[in-house]
Formats: C-alpha cells, sequence, structure tokens
C-alpha cells in the first residue's frame, strides 16, 4: 500500500450545527432554529478532509465507536477520499459529539468519547511512516490519552526527517499543559489569535508571534476577518488578505485554514505563499455549513487566488 503523504493525528466525530437563535433559554423554553445539520466535525477529520480535497494523499489517525456515529464518520472519510488505515474503532466508548451553537459567535459543547481514550497505540510505528513527508497534530487537549506521549513522537517523527505541524486547538481546562512541550517539536504551529495569546500567555500577538518563531517554529496565524499573518524564525513576517465569499458558516474554516498551508507547505512553497493558499481555503470553506461541505478543490483554490490580491 503505498504511503500518504501527509499523516493527521487528532479527533473525527459528527459536528450537530444549529443556527439561529441558539442562545439557551432555561425553564423548557422552546426555540425555534434556522438550520440543523448533522456534518463530519472534529479538527483532525477536518484537516485530513482538506488535504485530501486538495488532492494531497493523507491518512488520519483517529477513533471512533461502534455506533451509528462512528458509522457516519467512517463513510464521510472514506467519501472524502482519506486514507482509513489508521482509523480504529472501540467497542466499549461512544463516539465523540460536538453540538455548534452558530448564532452572531459560536459555542461547542462536546462530548469527547472515542477521541478522549485514543492513546499512544493508535500511533503508526517508524516502519509505517515510511514514505510519510509531514505529520500534523491536532486537537491537543482533547486527546487525553494521548496528549501526553505526543511531543516524544513528533520529536522521533522528526527524526525521521518528517516534517511535523501542531494546531493545539482552545484546552476546554485553560490549562495549556503540554503545549510549549509539543510546538516545541513542530516546524510550524497554526494557532488562532485567543490559542496563540493564551499559549504564550502574552497580550500582545506581535510579541506572541514573534516569541514562538525565535525558539524555531513558524507560527501561522488565523487571523479571522483580518486574514492571517506567519512569522517565521529567521525573523520573517507576512501577511494575506481573506478571499471575498458570502459567509454562511464559519465551523472549521481554521481546519481548513491548516489544509491549505499544508498543502503548500508539502509542495515546498515559501511562507508567504503557504499563507496566502492557507487563508483563500480557509476563506472558501465558509460558503456552507460545516466544515467540509465546501472545502475548495485544488482548482477552486486556484482560480480564488488568481483574483486575490
Amino acid at each position: 500500500m503505498t504511503a500518504p503523504t501527509v499523516v493527521v493525528v487528532g479527533d473525527a466525530n459528527p459536528d450537530l450545527v444549529l443556527a439561529g437563535d441558539v442562545v439557551p433559554r432555561f425553564g423548557q423554553a422552546e426555540q425555534l432554529l434556522d438550520s440543523a445539520s448533522l456534518v463530519l466535525g472534529g479538527s483532525g477529520a477536518i484537516v485530513a478532509c482538506g488535504l485530501a480535497r486538495l488532492g494531497v494523499p493523507t491518512a488520519l489517525v483517529a477513533t471512533v465507536g461502534d455506533d451509528v456515529y462512528g458509522d457516519f464518520v467512517r463513510d464521510s472519510l472514506r467519501a472524502a477520499g482519506v486514507d482509513l488505515r489508521w482509523l480504529t474503532t472501540d467497542r466499549g466508548s461512544p463516539t465523540g459529539l460536538s453540538v455548534i451553537l452558530s448564532g452572531d459567535d459560536r459555542a461547542i459543547l462536546t462530548l469527547p468519547g472515542t477521541i478522549a481514550i485514543t492513546d499512544a497505540r493508535a500511533l503508526p510505528s517508524d516502519d509505517d511512516l515510511a514514505g510519510v513527508r509531514h505529520v500534523h497534530s491536532a486537537s491537543l487537549f482533547l486527546l487525553a490519552a494521548l496528549a501526553p506521549a505526543l511531543p516524544v513522537w513528533l520529536n522521533s517523527v522528526r527524526g525521521q526527517g518528517i516534517s511535523t505541524s501542531v494546531d493545539t486547538n482552545w484546552d476546554p481546562h485553560e490549562k495549556w499543559v503540554l503545549a510549549r512541550e509539543a510546538i516545541a517539536h513542530a516546524d510550524v504551529f497554526l494557532p488562532n489569535v485567543a490559542e496563540l495569546l493564551a499559549v504564550t500567555r502574552l497580550s500582545d500577538v506581535e510579541a506572541a508571534g514573534r516569541s514562538i518563531a525565535a525558539t524555531g517554529t513558524s507560527v501561522a496565524l488565523k487571523n479571522g476577518a483580518a486574514g492571517g499573518i506567519v512569522w517565521t524564525p529567521d525573523g520573517g513576517r507576512d501577511t494575506a488578505a481573506v478571499v471575498p465569499v458570502d459567509v454562511v458558516d464559519t465551523t472549521g474554516a481554521g481546519d481548513s485554514f491548516d489544509a491549505g498551508f499544508l498543502t503548500a507547505y508539502v509542495a515546498g512553497h515559501p511562507p508567504a505563499e503557504c499563507l496566502r493558499q492557507a487563508v483563500a481555503a480557509g476563506s472558501l470553506s465558509t460558503r456552507s455549513a460545516g466544515g467540509t461541505a465546501s472545502q475548495p478543490t485544488a482548482d477552486e483554490l486556484a482560480r480564488a487566488l488568481a483574483v486575490s490580491p
């Protein structure tokens, strides 16, 4: 079996995206929604789908349960062209599930399920990684059993000449333990603004980005409507603007940003171009509900980049 170009380690679960009047009013008050969509979720799964849609052979390391949600995840990933050789099924735990309340802002309620019990036994061996060019770690803080082993494994991966990236995502406990240790073994860190400031414990975005780049890890920042910023260890700094689209749902846009960046990164493009592709991929992914429905193909991304500043 041919080795994938990229291996993503992370979470895979359905997202139930509820849009409209989603701020709960307790006391058995019934509210009417604008829409409800059951879509593939999990940062790791969305990144893997985004890479596959852009033409990058990608495998996902994740765990699902032996239940209807697990079947949904497996079928959705297979349909997206993701390599499932390291997607395992645990018969004793339910598949994770996230409920996303999408209004003027977003709130996420997550049942960890099989995400939290994924452990080091799920990780590919050195022999399994022969031919792999890049490993991406997603949702560090949801992978409770696996997280302690990830920094050591990422260090081992880099020792094989494989590049690495980390998107910690938000820490539900807001302690950020292991974040800097994992980032230290990454060639690229891909946070949003809140995550960058929390990890560095700084209040200034510019200082925070430069502080991590100074340790040898490039930082590709998701900067919302302002686009993105990349800082590199050599002192470089570049920005990219969003691609104008009619936004339907921003769920998973950051994960599509990661997919766009990594597609360019494994192709050997310079940081500024990696960032430009990342921001465009993230922008285009917001055209439909959920994280994967509107992820761009390589042709769609190229057309968007051709007309963007």
